[in-house]
């Protein structure tokens, strides 16, 4: 028998943290998951080799959950059972791109917890002497792999492009993406790798819950600033073009984690598509968009849009409204900008934002599959949603109870046998490979 086929449902051992920060084992113990209420043990073959560039967190304000190999039960922890009187907490793994959380780090909160901070929570052990965590890998493209962003080659890249465009305030912006935020597709516009980003606008008409760069709630820490400024279209096309000039199958993508909509500087954006537009056909040009404004959107693709990505936590009305909290559009107004971009044969994802216990739900796998009958994209990009876990569950099981969730890999399958020509992925693809 193979050593792979041993290990299948071999349970990973726990790992915590004290409140120094330090990981480690804790014997007669094994790793515990969670989606929604229910917890399940972490076996081998449900994991994977942690990849590289994800992190470990502990998790304060939080009790772990975890399996009692001797009582055969899990049991909630607060002190080392080794060490009576030391506090441990969770620990959970922050997933390199490409990779869909399947299972969240079991814990319970204290009281007076205060929100986690806007990253995903993925469920960790150790096996072999390596950590392994629960994630399904979507997309095996390096476009953010921090080996090929060595820091050296950023700033070689960034002090080029500076002298080319001194007074380009966009190129500026970008400029501390990459080195104060640590923006992996700013690193790649000074790298001169795959996809650029365009951020353009410093207004949005929706209030995430887990917006990056504007939160209402004091509790949560936003993850970067917003752009302060529009740029001009010149300032736009430049940096575009810049990229597109050197990079085979390069990308160009409005609508950022450091901006608002950029629907709502669509004057703006059409200016700048046009200039690139009458320099080359060279280069896929994308949006990235809460898709609240089909009226204009036909526009864009006139002018040389290619592609759209739309972000969805769900694609039922009233969890979208949780969640998004639209301000002046509805949810019909998502699809409608859907079907445009459809009827104009233009490309769409979109990025679906997922949270195991939730998206992987009856309910809401019903819900997606009668969407994808009805809008027939062309690609789902499978995204961990970067919020507090439980918080999350709370506001949708608010609006009502759902059955149990059936796995995030069962639904990956599920999703592809039914639609076996819908792509899948992490990153916006070029249209080169739209086919």
């Amino acid at each position: 028998m193979k050593q792979n086929d041993k290990n299948k449902k071999t349970l990973l051992a726990a790992v915590v943290a004290n409140t120094d920060g330090e990981i480690f084992e804790l014997e007669g113990y094994a790793a515990v998951g969670m989606a929604g209420d229910a917890f399940v043990p972490l076996t081998w073959d449900e994991t994977r080799d942690i990849p590289f560039g994800s992190e470990l967190m502990r998790m304060p304000d939080r009790r772990p959950v975890l399996y009692n190999l001797s009582r055969h039960k899990f049991e909630i922890l607060t002190e080392n059972p080794e060490m009576p009187g030391e506090p441990v907490y969770p620990v959970a793994a922050f997933n390199s791109p490409g990779h869909l959380v399947s299972y969240i780090s079991a814990y319970t909160e204290n009281d007076g917890a205060v929100y986690l901070p806007l990253f995903s929570y993925g469920a960790v052990g150790w096996f072999g002497g390596r950590f392994r965590t629960a994630v399904i890998p979507v997309d095996k493209e390096k476009r953010q792999d921090l080996r090929w962003m060595k820091p050296d080659d950023v700033v070689a890249g960034i002090k080029k492009i500076k002298e080319k465009m001194p007074m380009n305030r966009l190129r500026g912006h970008l400029e501390k993406c990459a080195l104060e935020y640590g923006c992996p597709a700013s690193k790649n516009f000074f790298l001169g790798r795959y996809e650029a980003p365009l951020p353009t606008s410093s207004h949005c008409n929706a209030r995430c819950l887990g917006c990056l760069s504007l939160q209402d709630n004091e509790q949560i820490p936003h993850s970067q600033d917003r752009i302060a400024f529009e740029p001009l279209p010149e300032e736009i096309a430049e940096v575009a073009l810049e990229h597109i000039g050197k990079v085979k199958q390069s990308i160009v993508s409005f609508g950022q984690g450091c901006e608002g909509d950029p629907l709502l500087v669509a004057d703006t954006i059409n200016a700048a598509v046009s200039i690139i537009r009458s320099k080359t056909q060279a280069g896929t040009i994308n949006m990235n968009t809460n898709g609240s404004r089909p009226d204009i959107l036909g526009n864009l693709f006139d002018t040389g849009l290619d592609s759209i990505r739309i972000s969805l936590n769900s694609v039922r009305k009233k969890y979208y409204d949780a969640y998004f909290r639209p301000k002046g559009y509805d949810f019909s107004d998502v699809k409608r900008s859907i079907d445009a971009a459809l009827d104009r044969k233009r490309f769409v994802s979109i990025n679906y934002l997922n949270i195991p216990g939730f998206t992987d739900t009856p309910e809401e796998v019903n819900a997606l599959m009668e969407f994808l009958r009805q809008h027939p994209i062309n690609m789902i990009q499978w995204r961990n949603l970067n919020f507090d876990p439980i918080r999350y569950w709370r506001v949708m099981f608010d609006i009502e109870e759902h059955g149990s969730p059936i796995g995030m890999r069962r639904l990956l399958n599920k999703i592809r046998a039914s639609f076996p020509n819908l792509k899948y992925g992490y990153f916006n693809p070029p249209k080169e490979n739209f086919l």
